[in-house]
């Protein structure tokens, strides 16, 4: 490698080297504050070194990493969303364990690994960066093991993520024994040229590769894990894997997705288009019959995958436009719907149950009104960030005249809207306890730290700024995906 090529993934090295200095420190003094400091200082300098690293020229590291404006920009997304994870973790982690030190190591490894996936450009690292996400969200959900949700959870999920990394391996052991290669973008230009129909061993071997992705991202009828292990993860975890895990799958899938024309293949066009469909309707009606709120939200993240589906499906223009600016939207809604179940959590446990939310404004009315906004922008409604990635997501539908899944899409958007106005409403329901809700007016949540609080008020800040003066971030994303299209 030249120097060139370690200036190019500096990120990666400034990530690696910090998590075996936090170990390297916690063998001399175990501090909590102090490790969340470090962790939060690694990943901005991680996000610092990205712009002068020469990855805009789009620059290719060995055969296994590209490091281009588009994964820059995806770095960037889940390097930040890592951090607000750790900065929401400090007051939920306080005093739940005694050793709160590691949680933070964790997280900075399955930034790693999302880093990693969204640079991939070959199977190897792909895999590599999917297993050190993988491996450590397993630890994370099952972190505080003093309670047997968490156990569980953790297990829901490893069964299931070893089955879907199993088909994933065969599937490009299938792709290699056609391609030659395990290259994604010679085995996408060597799919782009071959008709997939007269090709058995590529189309099944694409077939199980999108049954281990569409595990990753809890697509139907891969979806199973997500409702237990979204209510049995610590809030600030659900939150991680709810963003970071997904959009870096999701943005090494809509890299290679613009370069294979999927129209040539009808069979395999047909199956994404029925999973989108399925997932939309399974995902927003299955949400209606929860009455907890981080399993409403898991089978809210479920229509959304579908959503951002229908715009990968519809190509064109507007296709990696539209699924990007629809992610930087919802990571922004999603990191402080999560944050806001984060600061309001007990030691004794989560605060997940809808009837927790029962009179809230009149308990944390800040708390209340800034969950309003977050909910209203998950529902697509005008003036937050929602409703620009929803219009950008049906723009795409639109232009490529996929009346089917643009008539589905709106249908759900209305199905969805019921269940966070459901939410919404029992936020602003009157306790029947008034005198205990005036006592406890103005004490603070639970989980409430100073960094805590000035990271909600960014993301509501950018959930606003985004919502009402959007073309800043329009022209970024169309700049950063411009080599895509």
């Amino acid at each position: 490698m030249s120097p060139t090529d370690l200036i190019t993934i500096l990120p990666f090295l400034i990530l690696a080297g910090g998590i075996v200095l936090i170990m390297l420190l916690l063998t001399v003094i175990r501090s909590h504050a102090l490790t969340m400091v470090l962790a939060v200082l690694i990943l901005a300098s991680s996000i610092a070194t990205l712009p002068i690293s020469p990855s805009i020229q789009s620059r290719q590291v060995t055969s296994l990493l590209i490091f281009d404006s588009y994964a820059m920009f995806y770095m960037i997304m889940v390097f930040g969303a890592a951090l607000v994870v750790c900065v929401l973790s400090y007051g939920y982690m306080r005093g739940r364990q005694k050793t709160e030190e590691e949680f933070y190591i964790l997280i900075l490894m399955s930034a790693l690994g999302c880093g990693v996936i969204v640079a991939s450009n070959h199977f190897i690292s792909f895999f590599l960066g999917l297993e050190l996400l993988s491996v450590s969200l397993y630890v994370l959900i099952a972190y505080l093991r003093t309670d047997a949700i968490h156990i569980e959870a953790g297990i829901k999920y490893l069964i299931p993520a070893a089955t879907s990394v199993a088909f994933l391996l065969m599937g490009a052991a299938f792709i290699y024994a056609y391609c030659g290669t395990m290259n994604f973008s010679a085995i996408a230009f060597r799919a782009s040229n071959t008709s997939i129909n007269n090709s058995p061993l590529l189309m099944v071997g694409l077939a199980m590769v999108v049954v281990g992705v569409g595990f990753k991202l809890a697509l139907v009828p891969f979806h199973l894990w997500t409702p237990d292990v979204y209510e049995g993860a610590p809030a600030p975890v659900t939150g991680f894997i709810a963003t970071a895990s997904k959009g870096a799958v999701f943005a090494l899938l809509l890299r290679y997705f613009t370069v294979i024309n999927i129209y040539d293949c009808r069979p395999m066009f047909m199956v994404f288009v029925i999973i989108a469909i399925v997932t939309m309707f399974f995902g927003n009606l299955l949400a209606l019959l929860q009455n907890n709120v981080k399993r409403i939200l898991a089978y809210s993240s479920i229509a959304h995958i579908g959503y951002l589906l229908t715009a990968l499906l519809a190509g064109g223009k507007w296709a990696a436009t539209a699924v990007t600016l629809y992610l930087l939207t919802y990571f922004v809604t999603t990191l402080g719907a999560f944050g806001v179940i984060t600061i309001l959590s007990s030691k004794e446990r989560d605060f997940d149950m809808l009837d927790d939310y029962r009179g809230l404004v009149f308990r944390h009315p800040v708390l209340a009104s800034v969950f309003t906004g977050f909910l209203l922008s998950l529902a697509g409604i005008p003036l937050t960030a929602g409703f620009i990635g929803k219009f950008y997501i049906f723009s795409a539908n639109v232009d490529a005249s996929m009346w089917l899944l643009l008539i589905v899409l709106v249908i759900n958007s209305v199905i969805g809207l019921f269940y966070y106005l459901r939410i919404i409403v029992t936020l602003y329901k009157p306790t029947e306890e008034p005198q205990a809700v005036s006592e406890s007016q103005f004490r603070p949540a639970s989980s409430f730290s100073l960094a805590g609080g000035f990271v909600m008020a960014l993301l509501a800040l950018f959930l606003l700024w985004i919502g009402v003066y959007p073309s800043p971030f329009i022209d970024i994303v169309r700049a950063m995906v411009s080599g895509l299209i």
